[in-house]
């Protein structure tokens, strides 16, 4: 897949978490977010933050944008930044806003015909198949005035923190769905809803952002349906700066069930969320992943085989979500990583000043090993996560190793121009 750059051309791969406030709104918006999450993240090796931010609460009245919550969206990526943690603003929605008992698109711009609604309390997905909820996607998608509120929204933002050093870039909408026409199957249905709808969506929100921002990466999803092993009917976005940006979910797992080995679901999803950057050539970031109930006794192979395959093909990904308790916390009340999910904590290379040659970590060995070529111009300097614990870091070329000593879960090396470089990170010694 091509490679995700920062703005010195090096190659990156973001590890990290969602980070969210899905509860508190107008005074009290995204106050169950503090310091704390960036500076345990970045303790634990994770250099990205896929940060929540609601339609809803930003411009509550139709053109009055809340100076308040954009003073509260930029405290938390003066932390992110305090942290050297990468954030991705993500427009989120979930079963579309308020109107439904959510959050997201604001209840004035939630259009319904009048269409029933009915609650779906122990299954709130199944929310997104009432009539009301996907009447209200359709005239978000084709109400001229309703697009233009959308490309202000987003116009907004980028305009706000496009240049904030922690921004990396905007995730255009959480999860969209669409209105399913009669006599169609689900995965018909999400692939004429990305097709006709969800990629002209993306190609105003694009040129709105870069009215703005003309260095942001954009983060364009497909519908979730990509989770059954789907393909998505997105068609090109034309920008320079485009990420895919699937979700990672089995509806299986997500109602509580354990993983099944057997099912294949998991080379099923690579072989289907492979084919879109593979023909637009654009990079993958997963922006959501991980079950609820991670202690089910195949969960450790889950974590081990799907950490192999986001690493076989993406840029990076984001697991949900980065709290302290139970459910999907990534750690308990403690900061303590709930079980398995310490296997998300890897070696990596953050940024790679050259061309990756290849990058792989066996967790069977506690061996980590990045080959690259050094670029000629530019950044000499590439940059190592290691989670906690001793790593010994070595580098074979014309390289050097520096551990910061300020920081001892980082190490750069500082190659010459042009070499060959082959770094190793072993586990057991420092």
């Amino acid at each position: 897949m091509p490679a995700l750059t920062d703005s010195q051309g090096r190659v990156l791969t973001l590890r990290g978490w969602n980070v969210e406030d899905k509860t508190h709104r107008g005074d009290q918006a995204l106050s169950a977010i503090t310091e704390k999450h960036f500076r345990d993240m970045r303790a634990k090796g994770f250099d990205f933050a896929r940060l929540l931010v609601f339609w809803d609460d930003l411009e509550p009245r139709p053109g009055q944008y809340s100076k308040d919550y954009l003073r509260k969206i930029e405290r938390v990526l003066d932390w992110a930044d305090k942290y050297d943690v990468k954030v991705l603003l993500d427009a989120h929605q979930d079963v579309f806003g308020p109107a439904f008992g959510h959050r997201g698109i604001p209840d004035w711009a939630t259009r319904t015909d009048g269409l029933p609604f009915t609650p779906h309390p122990d299954d709130w997905f199944a929310e997104y198949f009432e009539p009301a909820v996907q009447r209200a996607f359709t005239h978000l998608y084709e109400d001229p005035d309703l697009r233009r509120a959308q490309a202000r929204m987003w116009r907004t933002l980028a305009d706000r923190f496009g240049d904030h050093p922690a921004v990396l870039g905007y995730d255009l909408i959480n999860e969209p769905m669409g209105e399913l026409k009669e006599g169609e199957d689900l995965p018909t249905a999400a692939r004429r809803i990305e097709r006709d709808q969800l990629t002209p969506m993306y190609n105003r929100l694009a040129d709105a952002i870069r009215s703005a921002d003309r260095d942001g990466w954009v983060f364009v999803e497909p519908t979730p349906i990509v989770g059954e092993g789907v393909p998505t009917g997105l068609g090109r976005i034309d920008d320079r700066k485009v990420v895919y940006a699937p979700h990672f979910y089995n509806t299986g797992m997500e109602a509580g069930a354990d993983y099944d080995p057997a099912a294949g679901w998991i080379e099923t999803y690579e072989q289907a969320v492979t084919r879109y950057p593979k023909e637009y050539k654009v990079p993958v970031v997963v922006g959501e992943w991980g079950p609820l109930n991670n202690s089910l006794p195949n969960m450790n192979r889950f974590y081990r085989e799907a950490m192999a395959s986001l690493g076989r093909y993406s840029s990076g990904w984001a697991g949900y979500v980065w709290c302290y308790g139970g459910g999907y916390c990534a750690v308990d009340d403690a900061g303590a990583f709930r079980t398995n999910k310490e296997l998300t904590a890897e070696p990596y290379a953050e940024a790679v000043a050259g061309t990756v040659r290849s990058a792989a970590y066996d967790p069977a060995a506690g061996l980590y090993r990045l080959e690259y070529d050094a670029g000629r111009r530019g950044s000499r300097v590439t940059e190592l996560s290691l989670p906690p614990g001793a790593w010994q870091v070595t580098a074979r070329g014309q390289a050097t190793v520096v551990r910061p000593a300020k920081n001892r879960n980082r190490a750069l090396v500082i190659a010459a121009p042009g070499a060959r470089v082959t770094v190793t990170v072993k586990a057991g010694r420092g």
